[in-house]
């Protein structure tokens, strides 16, 4: 098995973001996959994900060609277009004025792929392809979400603060590259 990491080029690659995204939200997966597995909060619609590529192209991981993990990219320009996270921003603009950051729109690997260092993988490419035009990368996590929290604290993210935004709590975690 050989991972390529790569940014998205294509509607294609688009459309295998949006697959995994529908396979690993919490409608679809058992709360036992939930808290062994992790999970995605938010699906992202076609022309969202596309102008947020062109914007700034999503990292992903492909194996024969095929999607099998990707870390979103959104700028702040896209800060008012998910409104879940709109506050995420807000308060990032907060506690790191001064910064030039990224946040990372939502990260996903296809769980046959999980546990062999995609996650990771994606994160080091994210970084590389990155640190030259941003100081770091912000994101939250639902408290909830165990797995995804100590797999982001394990990259290098730092938590800057707990929030709740519309009934579910959030941790905010910062990636610092400088």
């Amino acid at each position: 098995m050989d991972i390529h990491y790569c940014r998205a080029t294509s509607d294609v690659e688009l459309h295998g973001i949006l697959a995994l995204q529908q396979n690993n939200t919490p409608s679809f997966l058992s709360d036992e996959e939930m808290l062994k597995e992790g999970f995605i909060t938010i699906i992202h619609s076609f022309e969202l994900l596309k102008r947020m590529n062109v914007d700034c192209p999503h990292i992903i991981a492909k194996v024969d060609d095929k999607v099998k993990g990707y870390a979103l990219c959104m700028t702040r320009k896209f800060s008012t277009d998910i409104p879940l996270l709109a506050p995420m921003f807000k308060m990032a603009d907060i506690l790191l004025a001064g910064k030039k950051y990224l946040a990372m729109g939502q990260i996903c690997v296809a769980k046959e792929f999980r546990a062999q260092g995609v996650f990771k993988g994606m994160y080091t490419y994210y970084r590389q392809e990155l640190e030259k035009d941003y100081d770091g990368l912000v994101t939250e996590v639902a408290t909830s979400n165990q797995r995804s929290l100590n797999a982001h604290l394990s990259v290098g993210f730092e938590i800057l603060q707990t929030h709740v935004s519309e009934d579910i709590s959030w941790e905010l975690v910062y990636w610092d590259w400088k």
